[in-house]
């Protein structure tokens, strides 16, 4: 009867209140499972530099963000800007000399399963994207970086990831998303003129880049959906930044709802997630849907999708940072509550812009953002990075 229950609510969109711990259901039967994702910081300088700083068990930084992933203990975790080294040699560290370790108490956790892969951080376009006269400036480079790689995206998993099926759309151009916001150039009369049709050529989308991960939980095939838009700053009134972070948040509103069939992946294969399928999107999308420089109404490209079920994670902690640190905070318009990102007070304060979002059929159960308030033991663990982990706990049928 009670899953009769929870399926009628899958079915209906409804939220089912439920403890924050997640745990993995029988095999073939329902699943508890919790997703999250944290933008960890876990990026470096130069190359080389993030596979010297794992390969002992002492790094202060490391310890720190395992013991909030051993806090949170999800099932899968996204974690962005952590620097993408060939053959999960970054990640094996990760995992063999902080997260099988238990940091200050916290148990260890295993994820038997990884995935990363080349993103366009830091890839060398031989081309003058910024228009300052050279060719070899970060901003140069596919997606602003100092060395390929740098920035990247890691996937840790208890549940198999389906391989074969993996997708991602590292080297899909920008230009050919149709409507794509081209940024304008404000000294001529043409539209969507900043880039050169040389540039345009060439110039790619994803700033990082995007992974569909089918992965398989008992019975079912959850498409784990990740990515991380660029920020939508660090520009000038051509607003090329702000534009790009628009429409990689836009090609995950077209893969899920069927507009995605301009679209193609790395392999050839093109067009978007088959209808019905079920999904959980996650990311740092460097957007809030109220405050802050993104395009108006980037984010809710996702969040008033009709796929697409927004829980909205809130802490307390977030609440008293935003008070306590005043600045811009004080005269934003959004509920503190939601915030993930704890930023410069004067501009643009704190923001909510990391998102774990579940597809309708999947039964949300509790989401929180992991922020602890300053009288807690955890809090010293607010300085881990300037974004906080969220997790959202799901239900997962086993049919």
């Amino acid at each position: 009867m009670r899953i009769r229950v929870l399926l009628a609510c899958a079915l209906l969109g409804v939220v089912v209140a439920q403890p924050a711990e997640a745990t993995s259901g029988a095999k073939g039967g329902p699943a508890q499972v919790r997703f999250s994702t944290f933008n960890a910081s876990l990026n470096r300088s130069a190359a080389g530099q993030l596979v010297s700083d794992l390969s002992t068990p002492d790094n202060a930084q490391a310890r720190k963000v395992a013991e909030v992933i051993q806090r949170d203990r999800p099932d899968v975790l996204l974690i962005n800007e952590f620097d993408y080294v060939p053959d999960n040699k970054a990640a094996d560290l990760f995992r063999t000399n902080y997260l099988k370790h238990g940091q200050n108490g916290a148990k260890p956790i295993d994820y038997p399963y990884a995935f990363t892969a080349p993103v366009n951080t830091g890839v060398p376009s031989g081309l003058d994207f910024n228009r300052n006269g050279s060719t070899t400036d970060p901003d140069d480079a596919y997606g602003f970086g100092f060395f390929p790689g740098q920035y990247g995206m890691l996937v840790l998993s208890k549940f198999p990831i389906d391989r074969k099926d993996v997708r991602t759309f590292q080297n899909f151009k920008w230009k050919d998303m149709p409507g794509a916001l081209l940024p304008d150039d404000p000294a001529t009369p043409a539209k969507g003129d900043w880039y050169s049709p040389q540039v345009l050529d060439v110039f790619r989308l994803s700033s990082k880049s995007h992974w569909d991960l089918p992965l398989k939980i008992n019975r079912q095939t959850v498409h784990f959906l990740v990515s991380h838009p660029t920020p939508p700053a660090f520009d000038g009134a051509e607003d090329r930044n702000g534009t790009r972070n628009n429409d990689e948040i836009r090609l995950w509103a077209d893969y899920i709802t069927g507009k995605a069939g301009y679209l193609y992946d790395d392999k050839g294969k093109r067009g978007g997630l088959e209808r019905g399928a079920k999904f959980v999107i996650a990311g740092d999308n460097n957007s809030d849907p109220i405050d802050g420089d993104s395009v108006p109404g980037a984010i809710q490209q996702l969040l008033n999708s009709h796929r697409v079920i927004d829980l909205k994670p809130s802490s307390k902690g977030a609440v008293e940072a935003a008070q306590t640190q005043g600045g811009a905070n004080l005269t934003q318009k959004g509920n503190p509550r939601y915030d993930t990102g704890d930023f410069n007070d004067n501009a643009p304060g704190n923001l909510r812009v990391d998102y774990v979002l579940p597809s309708y059929g999947l039964i949300p159960l509790h989401s929180e953002v992991f922020w602890p308030v300053a009288g807690s033991p955890l809090a010293r663990l607010n300085d881990t990075s300037d974004h906080h982990l969220v997790g959202l706990s799901l239900l997962v049928l086993g049919w």
